[in-house]
């Protein structure tokens, strides 16, 4: 993910939300802060595929925004 970002390309990081600080560590390391993170409900694992579908439409909308925003 880093790479690509750091390539140009328009990529974000999903995590639950325990996982935030995580995500903004690795990010950070990886020569990446910037990076944009989107937070979805905890937990991913052992859920209905319903509910991973609700968790799906809950990140979708704001990775769309990041595209618009980072359009050129």
């Amino acid at each position: 993910m880093a790479e690509l970002r750091k390539r140009g390309l328009v990529t974000a990081v999903i995590y639950s939300g325990p996982f935030r600080k995580l995500g903004e560590t690795q990010a950070r390391i990886f020569g990446v802060p910037e990076l944009p993170l989107i937070e979805i409900p905890h937990p991913l694992g052992g859920v209905s595929i319903d509910e991973v579908r609700a968790r799906a439409e809950v990140a979708a909308p704001a990775f769309v925004q990041l595209i618009r925003a980072n359009r050129k």
